[in-house]
């Protein structure tokens, strides 16, 4: 038996262990509503929240490697318990189903059990320096990317999905989405929720090309027909969503449409499901937030950046292994067509509105929820220093901006798809990676750290009123965020986080 074939045979026994297991294996969501293991020796005391080993749904010895580096570094033992806490906690807890001989994998969001195109992108970001030194680790992305390129393939408007039926897992009801009128129709055996969210598509791209730029492995696109197809779909998505409402002779166009019922738990939506109408200006339109909350105007700015970013990365991942030259041509020329069309139509006296129609509406504000306005920086589209960012980040954070929020121990920006005393941790983590500021970096380090209802894990809200008031107890896209920002600090500022100035780079030690 080959080494590979014998670590792919070890990777099933593990996983059918774990299976067996289970059975006796609390429910994560439960479990992370009250403190578990030996608390921190730092003044917060956070609890040690990681399931017990043969509870946790994926293993990797080089991740285990990396929070032990790290916590043999970190000076504050409340940070290092942090870091321990979230790091691992989407292979610890999300990871329902993976078959490497299947190449298929089912990733959930936390305590909602779907698989959304986005939240898996960023929940694995996190991972991608670790690729090149753990097979299993690499077998998992892949095998993720591929049941992705099924359900983009067919669905691309949709952006959360079911479990593939290879699992043997049940779908999920979900009851926000009954009595929905979608167009195109969906299969609800397939998809979870189908909200267009142009940035979940963005997702899709970022997990592929992070996925190639870490491995090479250039067979995630070489005779990969759905891979292929699910590209075709991609840029269908983006012509039809960059098309005027009107055409030449008012007929209304209209690729997609989504709108509640009577009785529905999800809203009705004004124009046949189409929200408000738009005009061409070179940016692609979205019918959702990355929030999963309906827009106000169709052309979201950040959503756009991070499309224009990635597309310019799948064009170089395409011109790498020489492959689809009409698309790597066809993407760097929608890239910049985008990347104009920001600059051009939606900044006003230095200032990004977060959202535009094209008809001069333009709506100033952000929400918390990546991408954003504050995450440009950490999307790449622009630099932390540039001015028309640094003029948008001051606003942001300020009365200026109606979902920013400042109370008593917390302060942040959050949007309505809670309420707008709900701002949530993932703005801080947006806002230490959009500064080089130390003491902002260490403001908002210690903000977070302050705020987890004595739990130790990220939440995806959190009120300013009440310290123990917050929402999702369970949300592995904030944790993977947050460990993300931790490792890049420990490259970027380690003084911050070490007692020396000398930078960790994940899987170094390895």
């Amino acid at each position: 038996m080959s080494i590979n074939l014998r670590k792919i045979y070890v990777a099933i026994i593990t996983l059918f262990s774990a299976s067996a297991t289970a059975l006796s294996c609390p429910d994560y969501t439960t479990y992370s509503q009250s403190p578990q293991g030996n608390p921190s020796a730092g003044p917060l005391r956070l609890p040690f929240m990681r399931p017990a080993p043969e509870c946790r749904t994926f293993n990797s010895s080089v991740v285990e490697n990396v929070i032990g580096d790290m916590k043999a570094r970190m000076k504050d033992p409340d940070l290092a318990r942090l870091f321990e806490n979230t790091f691992p906690n989407t292979l610890d807890t999300t990871i329902k189903y993976f078959d490497p001989e299947k190449n298929l994998a089912f990733i959930i969001t936390g305590d909602i059990t779907a698989q959304w195109l986005r939240d898996t992108a960023n929940q694995l970001a996190v991972y991608k320096p670790l690729l090149s030194y753990d097979r299993n680790l690499q077998a998992l992305f892949k095998a993720v990317i591929n049941n992705e390129a099924r359900y983009v393939s067919q669905f691309p408007y949709c952006g959360s999905f079911q479990p593939p039926p290879e699992s043997g897992l049940s779908p999920s009801h979900n009851d926000w989405a009954d009595g929905v009128t979608v167009n195109p129709p969906v299969n609800n055996e397939v998809v979870f929720e189908c909200k267009y969210e142009i940035d979940s598509l963005c997702g899709f791209i970022k997990l592929s090309r992070g996925y190639f730029e870490a491995t090479g492995d250039s067979s995630i696109i070489n005779n990969n027909c759905t891979r292929r197809n699910a590209i075709d779909q991609i840029f269908r998505v983006i012509w039809e969503q960059s098309q005027g409402s009107f055409d030449e002779k008012f007929n209304f166009i209209s690729y997609y449409n989504w709108t509640g019922g009577i009785g529905a738990l999800s809203p009705a939506v004004d124009n046949g499901g189409n929200g408000e109408p738009k005009a061409y200006t070179g940016l692609v339109g979205t019918h959702h937030r990355p929030s999963d909350d309906l827009s106000v105007f169709a052309f979201l700015t950040p959503a756009n950046a991070m499309l224009s970013v990635e597309l310019t990365h799948l064009a170089d991942m395409l011109d790498k292994v020489g492959q689809l030259k009409n698309v790597s041509m066809l993407a760097r020329q929608y890239s910049s067509t985008i990347s104009k069309a920001i600059w051009d139509t939606t900044v006003v006296n230095n200032i990004f509105a977060y959202e535009t129609n094209g008809f001069g509406g333009r709506y100033v504000m952000d929400d918390a929820n990546v991408p954003s306005l504050l995450s440009l920086p950490y999307l790449e589209f622009l630099s932390r220093t540039d001015p028309a960012y640094v003029a948008t980040r001051n606003l942001l954070l300020s009365r200026g901006n109606p979902y920013f929020a400042a109370g008593k121990t917390f302060t942040g920006i959050g949007g309505p798809h809670v309420n707008a005393w709900h701002p949530w941790p993932m703005s801080q983590i947006s806002a230490i990676f959009g500064t080089d500021d130390d003491v902002e970096i260490t403001n908002s380090l210690y903000l977070l750290a302050n705020n987890t209802a004595n739990l130790g894990l990220i939440h995806e809200s959190q009120s300013i009123y009440d310290y123990n008031d917050y929402t999702r107890p369970w949300f592995a896209w904030a944790n993977s965020y947050f460990a993300e920002m931790i490792l890049d600090l420990a490259q970027r500022k380690p003084h911050i986080i070490f007692s020396d100035d000398t930078a960790y780079i994940p899987g170094s030690g390895v």
